[in-house]
């Protein structure tokens, strides 16, 4: 593969890219490019509802709020923690569509909801009662619920997959960490809940992986706490981000000595069965514990299960776990393929070469700090540190192109200060895309790296953005980017459409003031795409009122949105 210079990826961006992709897609598809829409315009003025190009409609769907059954308790605002559980939750991010028709045209949606402010739950800075905690805590994790579309339009409808998982649900641990020392507490050893639910995967068995992000976030105390080395590594501290769930709910204080381990039981892959409602949750020790923004699968050239993860904080880095056999062979066997094989973490070289690092006891580096594989894997970041990986600028979305090809979005980092051939702007506020394609199908331990996409080189142009985040690679060569961040000329984040091999790049989507446009998922025809929008307005009624008409006074709510093209083509055409 031919290389180019830091120098020339910063001076052509994509566009200069594309010209070195080797194996890449096709442009076009029976002869029509794969950008065909009418891109929607750079705005002038922020728009207190989403835009859309002209060549698409969408439809609101599920909004916060939903009653999961028919006779389900409506949405009310400030919901009650008895009502929460039974609706969908608040902060609807990464998704995945499990179809259970032959035409697509019904299925489920497993959607995460990654968090949701106290102003804007609860409409108060700060819980007063265990009550109010809980209500917040029943917000939180991740919904099951069933779609059907009847002509045109998309509903939710009832199910007996229909379900709630939220901070307090019964889980299980599998894998290397499962039953240590590390996640037992002295009191309430029954492990549960999950939260700050990020981005997400899906595995070749029909299964739903949510990612736990900013778990740090939620644990906090009133008393003064210093954390030691791995705790700072970690982001715990006293204040927390102001959620205060500790001072109603004891497992949330990190000075509770009855509830030491507690932080240690967040931020895994988090596997869930759409289609059995009964199941507990497993939080796949295997894949290593930080904030991982999502996990994106592979099948390897002899079937072994390959998953791409990044850690969304500054200078953290980019993981890999590869099964140990085949999936199909360990699933025969009763064995998860997540529960036994080796997590990996990149190193990204000059010249384009780099290399997946083995984080195994087998390392003489590893075997001096850790006692074992279940507290290498439980501080994977020390692991990381140790083993030279490359620290990157916030690792967020992965996703896998069927050429082989794997992006990861590196959303921004304010605080570099000097660059390196894989992070080569500083300070990198604008954020960029970085892509590799490993040797031996995905289970080498070497690959091949560029930079797909500065940010800065199209910050004021047309099509114009900052900050991206959530990313897919279409089968045909379109790779969807959403942002979360700041946007020229102050406008709303967006969805844009870009083609891997021309470098062209469309807006399709503007969403609304304050919001991430964040979660994707389609149909098996590619009809249909399914987007969310998270946190409208940070909850402001005077910025909007999403997904209701603008009147200042309703609460906005997340919403999810079902996006078509008019002639009911291709998305992303």
């Amino acid at each position: 593969m031919q290389r180019i210079s830091r120098r020339t990826v910063l001076k052509g961006g994509l566009a200069m890219a594309a010209a070195f992709t080797t194996h890449g897609c096709a442009t076009t598809s029976g002869g029509r490019e794969l950008i065909g829409f009418r891109p929607v315009p750079k705005p002038t003025i922020p728009a207190r509802m989403p835009i859309i190009s002209p060549d698409y409609e969408y439809q609101t769907l599920i909004p916060w709020g939903t009653p999961l059954a028919p006779n389900g308790p409506p949405y009310n605002h400030p919901p009650t923690a008895a009502d929460q559980a039974l609706q969908v939750g608040i902060g609807h991010d990464g998704m995945a569509f499990f179809s259970t028709s032959e035409d697509g045209n019904q299925g489920l949606l497993a959607i995460n909801h990654e968090f949701g402010r106290n102003r804007h739950l609860l409409g108060l800075d700060a819980p007063t009662t265990l009550a109010q905690v809980r209500t917040s805590q029943h917000a939180h994790g991740a919904s099951i619920i069933a779609i059907k579309k009847t002509g045109d339009r998309w509903e939710s409808i009832a199910s007996p997959a229909n379900r709630r998982i939220h901070a307090n649900t019964p889980m299980s641990f599998s894998g290397p960490v499962a039953g240590h020392a590390l996640l037992k507490n002295q009191a309430d050893n029954t492990p549960k809940g999950t939260f700050a639910n990020c981005s997400n995967g899906r595995t070749p068995w029909g299964t739903y992986l949510t990612c736990e992000e900013n778990f740090n976030l939620y644990f906090s105390t009133s008393s003064s706490f210093e954390p030691d080395a791995v705790q700072a590594r970690y982001g715990l501290s006293a204040r927390g981000a102001g959620y205060d769930w500790h001072k109603h709910d004891p497992r949330f204080d990190l000075n509770n000595p009855a509830f030491k381990n507690e932080s240690h039981r967040f931020g895994w892959v988090v596997e869930i069965d759409p289609n059995d409602h009964s199941s507990n949750p497993i939080k796949r020790t295997a894949l290593g514990r930080f904030k991982h923004e999502g996990a994106a699968v592979a099948e390897g050239r002899d079937g072994r299960i390959v998953t791409y993860m990044g850690d969304d904080q500054r200078f953290e880095f980019i993981y890999k776990f590869v099964s140990k056999d085949n999936w199909q062979k360990m699933k025969a066997n009763g064995q998860s393929p997540f529960d036994d094989g080796t997590l990996y973490v990149a190193r990204f070289d000059d010249g384009g070469s780099g290399e997946w690092i083995p984080l195994t006891m087998s390392d003489p580096r590893l075997k001096a700090r850790f006692s074992d594989q279940a507290e290498i894997l439980t501080f994977a970041r020390i692991a990381g540190t140790i083993v030279g990986a490359t620290p990157m600028d916030r690792s967020e979305w992965t996703s896998v192109a069927p050429n082989g090809w794997v992006y990861c979005t590196l959303t921004n980092n304010s605080r570099r200060e000097t660059t390196d051939a894989a992070n080569p702007v500083a300070p990198n506020r604008n954020g960029h895309i970085i892509r590799w394609r490993d040797s031996d199908d995905h289970l080498g331990t070497s690959f091949r790296w560029d930079i797909f996409l500065v940010a800065d080189n199209h910050y004021e142009s047309e099509e114009g953005f900052g900050s991206p985040d959530g990313l897919w690679a279409d089968p045909d060569g379109r790779v969807f980017i959403m942002t979360d961040g700041q946007q020229p000329n102050g406008m709303n984040n967006q969805l844009l459409v870009a083609d891997s091999m021309t470098g062209k790049i469309a807006r399709l989507l503007i969403g609304v003031p304050a919001c991430e446009v964040t979660g994707l998922a389609t149909t098996p025809d590619r009809t249909t795409l399914f987007v969310n929008i998270q946190h409208p307005g940070y909850g402001d009624p005077m910025l909007t009122n999403f997904p209701a008409p603008s009147d200042g006074v309703t609460v906005p709510r997340d919403c999810t949105l079902a996006i078509r093209r008019r002639d009911g083509g291709i998305v992303g055409s």
